[in-house]
């Protein structure tokens, strides 16, 4: 594991590296609004990733690297996000597809930045499609916006919504809620699987 730091508009950023014995992609990897690179179902993902043969960059936004637990507006997270993307793809992992990542707020900025980020794929866990109780205040227009291959992994009592599956986006639904953590075996079998078909398609 090695850990950086990179420069993005809004102050510097880190970037926690995990290497796979035979790196083919690159999976970055956001934290949620609260929470930071640790959380169990990043955690996971992270050893599901390199055991597939995925790169991981756990990425900490600028705001929690200086010690704020409030967020950053939408449009500072996104912009630090795609500048973390533009120094790893270029420095560390050129010529590597990048797939975008996250948890919760970090699924977010991975679906609203997938375009212009140029990644390949788009993993989302417990994606908020709208507040607890507030149904009609739903995001989900940012998943509709990723046009590549995208995984949720959901919590089945996630109070914060349960997405639609589309084309090219599927839906794993697990036990537990919000936070992914009452069974994570069940999220490193989906993510290991999605990313064994994502890799051939890459390939």
């Amino acid at each position: 594991m090695t850990s950086i730091e990179i420069a993005t508009p809004h102050g510097p950023a880190r970037a926690e590296l995990h290497g796979a014995a035979e790196g083919r992609a690159v999976l970055l990897l956001g934290h949620g609004a609260g929470g930071g690179i640790a959380a169990p179902d990043l955690v996971t993902v992270t050893r599901a990733a390199t055991e597939a043969g995925v790169h991981v960059a756990l990425v900490e936004q600028p705001y929690r690297v200086a010690g704020r637990r409030a967020p950053a507006p939408a449009r500072q997270l996104d912009a630090a996000w795609l500048a973390v993307a533009e120094d790893l793809g270029e420095r560390w992992f050129a010529e590597l597809p990048l797939i975008f990542g996250g948890r919760s707020s970090g699924a977010r900025v991975a679906c609203r930045t997938a375009e212009s980020g140029q990644a390949a794929a788009v993993l989302c866990l417990a994606f908020p499609v709208h507040p607890p109780g507030r149904p009609e205040k739903s995001r989900h227009a940012e998943l509709d916006g990723v046009e590549v291959p995208a995984l949720v992994v959901q919590g089945e009592r996630d109070t914060f919504g349960r997405p639609e599956s589309a084309h090219r986006r599927e839906i794993v639904l697990v036990p537990g809620d919000h936070s992914l953590k009452s069974d994570t075996d069940a999220v490193f079998r989906a993510v290991g699987e999605w990313f064994g078909r994502i890799l051939r398609l890459l390939d």
